[in-house]
């Protein structure tokens, strides 16, 4: 598949569900949105030198989860997700946070506004429910501040993800990012000052990222319901099950993609 840079149109208004006062009911403001896409996609194009690929595999329409692996100091590969995601298809991406972010000061409110949801099973639920497209990294604060040795090594796996995908009949959409690991590596992690529920505090070798490209590779859609009873969700094995697929296929993906980029190197 073709390597190209992220395409601009904004966020399409038609996935914003107003509940008065132009926010939504988890704090979306769309103009918020769309000022910081506009101000901060030279991060993406010009900083990180993104590059997508397959993003044309994204449904345009309907309930869609996107799971992608999690690295570097801070979740900076999750804003370009978002960014690239938004922008390829017009939909309004919904990324899902750690339970620990409403309680970080300023941020918080920040986040809302450009559609950050807390992870919540209602939450995600009432998302999906509406035919929205969310982004979820089932590593979640695991993924992040991971040592050189463990570059691009999946950890702990949540199966929430699964669950809701096969209740809503959602498609999952593997998405593998490169870069983000070798952009802001890390010295280690600071565990003894968890402030706000935050789990740890990483230590990066840089007080900024480095401007290293990043790639980002959509994989083909999985319909995880296909031929399971529509009460799958509800069965442990079943679920446990689905995520290691979703695991699997995203573990290929990135490999691929970590190919593909050493022999752009060659």
């Amino acid at each position: 598949m073709q390597i190209t840079a992220s395409t601009h149109p904004e966020a399409a208004d038609h996935d914003f569900h107003d509940e008065g006062h132009g926010f939504d009911m988890f704090g979306l403001h769309p103009p918020t949105l769309r000022r910081t896409i506009a101000r901060g996609g030279w991060l993406c194009d010009r900083y990180f030198r993104t590059r997508s690929c397959g993003a044309s595999e994204i449904p345009r329409s309907g309930p869609a989860i996107l799971v992608a692996n999690h690295g570097g100091a801070l979740p900076i590969d999750a804003a370009l997700l978002c960014l690239d995601a938004g922008r390829a298809t017009g939909r309004i991406v919904r990324p899902i946070a750690d339970r620990f972010v409403p309680a970080l000061p300023m941020i918080s409110t920040w986040f809302a506004r450009l559609g950050v949801v807390v992870g919540t099973h209602a939450n995600v639920g009432r998302l999906l429910a509406r035919g929205e497209l969310i982004a979820i990294w089932p590593e979640g604060a695991a993924g992040i501040a991971k040592p050189a040795r463990e570059r691009y090594q999946m950890k702990e796996w949540r199966v929430g993800h699964a669950e809701l995908a096969l209740r809503y009949r959602a498609p999952v959409v593997p998405v593998a990012i490169v870069g983000s690991e070798e952009a802001w590596p890390v010295l280690g992690r600071i565990t003894r000052l968890r402030r706000f529920g935050v789990p740890f505090v990483p230590v990066p070798l840089t007080p900024l990222p480095l401007p290293l490209r990043h790639y980002l590779y959509y994989g083909a859609p999985i319909a995880l319901h296909d031929g399971l009873d529509p009460d799958a969700a509800d069965d442990p094995g079943a679920v446990a099950q689905a995520a290691a697929r979703v695991r699997l296929a995203l573990a290929n993906l990135l490999r691929d993609a970590r190919q593909a980029r050493a022999g752009r190197f060659v």
